[in-house]
């Protein structure tokens, strides 16, 4: 029978012992997945989605969790359903990979980093499928060709540190697909991926799955890739299924509160058209929203000029440098009191490095940066110290970035510390207060990094970079991480910062649909050159550059009736910015095509 799911999940409940005692990973969920189907499972970090898909994989065991009741139907290739919640591990182990293929997040832990591509590609064909080293190889070849990465020859060579995070993701979805299972789990396959990566790799698997009659259970948080990707949408809450339905129904006619609220945090491309200047998300369930447009200033703050920053590439016996990373090559901007300019771009395009170079956090080789009419580049290190009080920067990570042996009130207190400002009690009131602005409550003032969600540890690095109260804020990819409605908070309390205090952001991103939100200016790089750059509206609207062409043509939009096919995306590979000591690039020159509006006429590569 065709309509006969191929897995069934009946009544599931999972829990994991802790020293408090047991804890409810999922508490009663049930759902199936029909042959050719793509079923998309969404929720925030918590709501039991990811063990869901480790239930069934029988991978949950070796996290600590237990599968406390319920049925995990699965339809064998052979014929005849087996309940995998009873099945031993034995077993389990010819049906991981062979029956039920798996992608999970992040692919530098999925893949082995002391065995080539080729090997941790033929390991499953062999043990399952019990090929010979040949004709293994030949299939891993083919299996890479599928996936789209040239030239598979030397990939196979290649350990996973060599390649970049697009192409060891492709791996992992060919490792995947080598058995050609029934079953395809992907665990969100796209979170840490570029916008154009992103794009290639939904339209790559849609084709694989419309090709080989895969059953797809996709697990994400983007509501943008559901409405790419989804047949069916099962949305998830604390646990529980709160509402299941086809995609149109789920992102047209939302029943239950919690998707309603899910699908109004999404920032969707196209939103702010007509509006002079960015303004906070209308969110559902927030009372007392301050929604107004944030103008900013007309003064400047901050302007870079022919910034350039290289790293060395060291080789040969006496490690001389024999090359250079061009990272970011003459890149000039002006950016006003109380504004924001994004940068926008790849991995590797040199946003963050521009970021870093103009708090020289990284020593830039040349050009001129001036905060306030302060030359960065001339100060010694006290002034700089110094100068560092007006510009902070919000890192990607939080977790990273936070000490993890220090409680909050002393990790938002130390900027203050550090410069004398306050002392005694005044630290501990200042504190408090900044607690209040990034609305945290004050009895989280003594908790650890580790006891707080990801949305609020990035609260609590908001508060300490406004702790010495600077001019300029670097927001490097500060809301990548987080789950669609933190993020929108996070992106919301931001602005009404800014339009409170008269901060300035250089905010760098790779979302666009955020960008669009928060900006005032915009400015698109591409192998370490801006390649256009505008007011926001000018950008968005009447995109000049191919480059910023094919990124807003890639970004996934949050309509199931805009879906993008494999047609569309037509990207170049991005050569490499690694040149010879004797390259010398031109400088860049710009076209202005709109008031204010520049579009860079050197060669960009692109």
């Amino acid at each position: 029978m065709l309509d006969q799911p191929i897995a069934e999940i009946q009544n599931l409940r999972v829990e994991f012992q802790t020293k408090d005692g047991p804890v409810v990973g999922v508490e009663d969920v049930s759902f199936s997945i029909r042959p050719g189907e793509t079923v998309c499972i969404v929720g925030e970090s918590g709501s039991g989605k990811s063990v869901s898909s480790l239930s069934l994989m029988r991978l949950v065991e070796y996290g600590g969790g237990e599968i406390a009741g319920g049925r995990l139907l699965f339809d064998r290739k052979e014929g005849g359903q087996t309940d995998l919640a009873t099945t031993d591990q034995a077993e389990m182990r010819d049906i991981r990979g062979n029956e039920i293929g798996m992608i999970f997040q992040e692919p530098m832990t999925a893949l082995n980093p002391v065995f080539t591509v080729g090997r941790q590609l033929t390991e499953g064909l062999r043990v399952h499928r019990g090929m010979g080293k040949a004709q293994a190889r030949a299939r891993a070849l083919e299996l890479l060709r599928e996936v789209r990465i040239p030239e598979p020859e030397r990939r196979l060579e290649q350990y996973p540190h060599e390649l970049s995070g697009g192409m060891r993701q492709r791996v992992v979805i060919a490792m995947a697909m080598a058995c050609r299972p029934r079953l395809l789990i992907a665990d969100e396959p796209t979170t840490a991926l570029d916008v154009t990566i992103q794009a290639e790799i939904l339209a790559l698997m849609d084709r694989l799955k419309r090709e080989t009659g895969t059953a797809v259970m996709f697990i994400t948080h983007d509501m943008a890739v559901v409405a790419q990707m989804a047949d069916r949408v099962v949305v998830m809450f604390r646990g529980n299924k709160v509402e299941e339905g086809p995609v149109e129904q789920i992102f047209n006619a939302p029943q239950h509160p919690y998707t309603k609220a899910l699908l109004a945090a999404v920032p969707k491309l196209g939103e702010m058209q007509g509006k002079a200047a960015p303004e906070p998300m209308r969110l559902l369930g927030v009372e007392g929203q301050k929604i107004a447009p944030i103008p900013g200033t007309d003064e400047t703050l901050l302007s870079v000029r022919n910034l350039t920053t290289r790293f060395p590439v060291k080789g040969g016996l006496m490690r001389r440098t024999v090359a250079n990373v061009h990272a970011v090559e003459d890149v000039s901007f002006t950016l006003n009191k109380g504004q924001t300019l994004s940068l926008v771009g790849e991995s590797g395009c040199g946003k963050s490095t521009a970021g870093r170079s103009i708090l020289r956090l990284v020593e830039p080789l040349r050009g001129k940066i001036d905060l306030d009419g302060t030359d960065v580049l001339a100060l010694n290190a006290s002034e700089l110290r110094q100068a560092r009080r007006d510009m902070q920067m919000i890192f990607q990570d939080p977790f990273a970035s936070l000490n993890p042996q220090m409680q909050l009130i002393d990790q938002v207190a130390e900027p203050m510390r550090n410069y004398g400002i306050a002392s005694g009690s005044e630290i501990t009131d200042r504190v408090a207060q900044l607690f209040d602005r990034v609305e945290l409550p004050r009895s989280f003032m003594r908790r650890y990094p580790h006891e707080m969600s990801g949305g609020q540890r990035q609260r609590i690095a908001i508060a300490r970079a406004l702790a010495l109260r600077p001019k300029l804020i670097v927001a490097d990819e500060a809301v990548s991480a987080l789950d669609v409605s933190v993020q929108a908070q996070v992106v919301n309390l931001m602005m009404e910062l800014q339009a409170d205090l008269g901060l300035s952001y250089l905010f760098i991103s790779h979302d666009m649909a955020v960008v669009e939100r928060v900006s005032h200016q915009v400015g698109v790089m591409y192998l370490g050159r801006i390649v256009e750059i505008g007011p926001r509206a000018r950008v968005f609207e009447n995109p000049q550059h191919a480059y910023t062409k094919a990124l807003m043509k890639a970004v996934p939009i949050a309509d199931p009736t805009l879906r993008k096919s494999e047609r569309d995306l037509n990207f170049k590979p991005i050569p490499s910015p690694i040149h010879g000591l004797d390259y010398d690039p031109q400088p860049s020159a710009y076209d202005e095509v709109e008031p204010g509006h520049f579009v860079l006429t050197t060669d960009s590569g692109y």
